[in-house]
C-alpha cells in the first residue's frame, strides 16, 4: 500500500504546479493533499481549493438556502468529494492532522447551512457521489449510501416492487444521510412513524477514522444517530433500512380555500380531525400562504387574503378516502373526481404538486427542487389553536410578502411509540408540526434579510401561547440557530445547549451528551448546535 501511494503522489504534485492555484498555493495546501495521497490505500479522494475552477460550482451545487451563497459566507479551505466509502476516513484523518474542522454534506437542504459553513478553517466532505442503493425485496430491506436522495431511493424501491415503500419525506432532492439522522418524516408518518424508526444498521466513521457498524458501535451510539443528528458523532456512510408495505393504489388530492371561502373554520376543525379522527392510512397536511384576491396586484395587505391548501395522501382507493371525508370532514367537500389514484411512487410525485403527466424519473433529478432565500422556524402543537388565535396568525402572515406555514399531521402510530425508543422524542400528544417560512428575493438579500428575519421572529413570539411548553419543542431537521441564543452585549451572543438541546431532544438530550462524550470526547465533530461532549449544568 505504501508503494502505491508514493507512486500516486507525484501526479498530484504536478497538478498543483500546473493549475492556477495563485496565492492559495502554499505548503499548507500541498501538505494536506500529500496527506490524502499517503493515507489512501486504493484511490485518492478528489480535493478542490478556492482557486480551482470547479470549487464554486461544487460548493453551490446543493446549497438550497441562497442566504448562504454571499461572498461573506465562510467557505471551506478544501472540498473533498469521495467516490468510495474508503476515502472518507482518509479525509477525516488528514483534516484532523492539519488542524482543520470537518463539515459533512449529503444533500445540502439544511436550513442554517451548518453542513457547509464554519467560522474556523474547515474541510467540506461532500458525499453527493456516495449514493449507491441496494434493494433486497425478499428481505424487505435496502442499503442506502448517505448521499442518495429520497427520490433516488423511492425510484429504486419501485423498480423492484409496486407494494414496497419507505416512510420518509416528500421532497425528493433531500439526501438520506441528514434526513433520517434527524428523524425524517413524510406522508406515511401516521401509519408507520418516522424514517429513523426503520433503521436496521449503519456504517459510520469516527474521528479517528475507524468505520463502525451497528454491532461495533454499540447500543447507545446506534440509538443516538437515529434522531439525534449523526453529524455530532461522526460521518455517516450508509443506512440499512427496513421497507414497509404500501397498497397497489394510493390516492392523493388537494382542496384549496381562502378566508372568504371559510378557511378559518376549516383549519380550526382540521386540527382535531386530521390528527385524531381519520385512520392512520390518511395524512391531511396543510399549506397556508398569502395570495392576491381576484388576481389583484394591490400591495401593503390591500387585496390580499389567506389561502389554505389541504393536501391528502391516502394509502388506499379514492372511494374509501371520500367515504372517510364525508363522515369526518364533510365541510371540505372532497369528491372522487378531484382525487388521483396511482401507484405509491407516482403518488409521491402527485403529492409534491408536479403535473399529472410528470414521468417517474423526475425523482432521479437532484436539481429539480427550486432554491430560495429564506428563514425557517418550527413548533409542535398538542392542542387545537382557537379561532381567535388563528385569526391572529392570519394578521401576522398578511404583514409579510411571501410567508408560508407548512404543516405536517401527527397522531396515528406516533401516539404509541415511546419518545425514548430512539433519540427522536416528538411523539405522544403532538397533533402537528408547523414549519414557519419567510421567503424573499435573493437579489435584494443584503438589504431585506434583516426585515424578513425580524418578521418571522415576531410570528414565533406570537405563537408562544399556542404551542408545546416545558419545553417548547422544535424539529432538528428544521434547524434554527435562534434557539438558545443568549445576548451577552451588543456584539456577543452565546448559544446555550441547555436550551436548544431540550427543545430538539427533550429528556433524551442528557443521554445524547453521554454518547457524545464517549464517542467524540474532544469534540472534533462540532458546530454551533452539535451535541456537546460535557453535560451542561442542570437548569435551576
Amino acid at each position: 500500500m505504501e508503494s502505491s501511494s508514493r507512486a500516486i503522489f507525484p501526479l498530484i504534485f504536478v497538478l498543483l504546479l500546473t493549475k492556477p492555484w495563485k496565492a492559495t498555493t502554499s505548503h499548507y495546501n500541498i501538505d494536506f493533499l500529500k496527506c490524502l495521497a499517503t493515507n489512501s490505500n486504493e484511490s485518492i479522494p478528489k480535493a478542490y481549493i478556492p482557486s480551482s475552477t470547479s470549487y464554486l460550482p461544487i460548493l453551490r451545487s446543493s446549497i438550497y438556502n441562497l442566504r448562504f451563497t454571499s461572498p461573506n459566507t465562510p467557505k471551506p479551505q478544501f472540498i473533498v468529494t469521495p467516490e468510495r466509502e474508503s476515502q472518507v476516513p482518509t479525509a477525516i484523518i488528514c483534516s484532523k492532522e492539519h488542524g482543520l474542522k470537518v463539515t459533512v454534506r449529503s444533500g445540502g437542504h439544511d436550513f442554517e447551512g451548518l453542513s457547509y459553513i464554519s467560522n474556523v478553517p474547515f474541510v467540506l466532505i461532500d458525499l453527493a457521489n456516495l449514493r449507491n442503493i441496494n434493494v433486497d425485496i425478499e428481505d424487505n430491506t435496502a442499503w442506502v449510501q448517505a448521499g442518495a436522495t429520497l427520490g433516488e431511493l423511492y425510484y429504486r424501491i419501485a423498480e423492484k416492487s409496486p407494494i414496497h415503500g419507505f416512510p420518509a419525506g416528500a421532497c425528493h432532492t433531500v439526501a438520506v444521510g441528514g434526513h433520517i439522522s434527524g428523524g425524517g418524516f413524510g406522508a406515511m408518518v401516521r401509519k408507520y412513524g418516522v424514517a429513523a424508526d426503520y433503521i436496521l444498521d449503519a456504517r459510520l466513521v469516527k474521528a479517528d477514522g475507524e468505520v463502525l457498524n451497528r454491532q461495533t458501535m454499540g447500543r447507545d451510539l446506534f440509538w443516538a444517530i437515529r434522531g439525534g443528528g449523526v453529524a455530532s458523532f461522526g460521518v455517516l456512510l450508509a443506512w440499512k433500512i427496513k421497507l414497509v408495505y404500501v397498497p397497489p393504489v394510493v390516492t392523493t388530492s388537494w382542496v384549496t380555500r381562502t378566508l372568504e371561502q371559510g378557511a378559518t373554520d376549516l383549519v380550526h376543525k382540521w386540527q382535531s380531525v386530521a390528527s385524531r379522527k381519520v385512520p392512520r392510512e390518511l395524512a391531511i397536511d396543510l399549506h397556508i400562504g398569502v395570495v392576491d384576491k381576484n388576481h389583484s396586484t394591490a400591495k401593503g395587505g390591500l387585496g390580499r387574503t389567506i389561502q389554505a391548501t389541504f393536501q391528502f395522501f391516502f394509502l388506499g382507493p379514492a372511494d374509501k378516502l371520500v367515504h372517510v371525508m364525508e363522515k369526518e370532514f364533510p365541510e371540505l367537500g372532497v369528491k372522487k373526481q378531484d382525487c388521483m389514484e396511482d401507484s405509491w411512487v407516482k403518488s409521491v410525485i402527485n403529492f409534491l404538486g408536479f403535473p399529472v403527466a410528470t414521468p417517474v424519473d423526475i425523482l432521479l433529478n437532484r436539481t429539480s427542487f427550486p432554491k430560495a432565500t429564506f428563514k425557517s422556524k418550527s413548533d409542535f402543537v398538542n392542542k387545537p389553536i382557537s379561532k381567535i388565535g388563528l385569526e391572529g396568525i392570519w394578521g401576522m402572515l398578511l404583514k409579510e410578502e411571501r410567508p408560508e406555514l407548512v404543516i405536517g399531521t401527527w397522531g396515528g402510530k406516533m401516539k404509541h411509540i415511546s419518545e425514548h425508543k430512539i433519540a427522536f422524542p416528538h411523539r405522544g400528544k403532538n397533533m402537528y408540526l408547523i414549519d414557519y417560512v419567510s421567503n424573499w428575493d435573493h437579489t435584494n438579500e443584503a438589504t431585506t434579510s434583516e426585515r424578513h428575519i425580524s418578521w418571522i421572529r415576531e410570528l414565533y413570539d406570537y405563537m408562544t401561547p399556542y404551542v408545546s411548553k416545558s419545553p417548547r419543542t422544535a424539529f432538528l431537521n428544521y434547524r434554527d440557530l435562534d434557539l438558545g441564543k443568549i445576548k451577552i452585549n451588543d456584539t456577543v451572543t452565546y448559544s446555550d445547549a441547555r436550551i436548544w438541546g431540550r427543545m430538539y431532544f427533550k429528556n433524551n438530550f442528557k443521554r445524547l451528551v453521554k454518547v457524545k462524550s464517549a464517542i467524540d470526547p474532544h469534540n472534533f465533530f462540532s458546530s454551533e448546535q452539535s451535541i456537546p461532549p460535557i453535560l451542561p449544568e442542570e437548569e435551576n
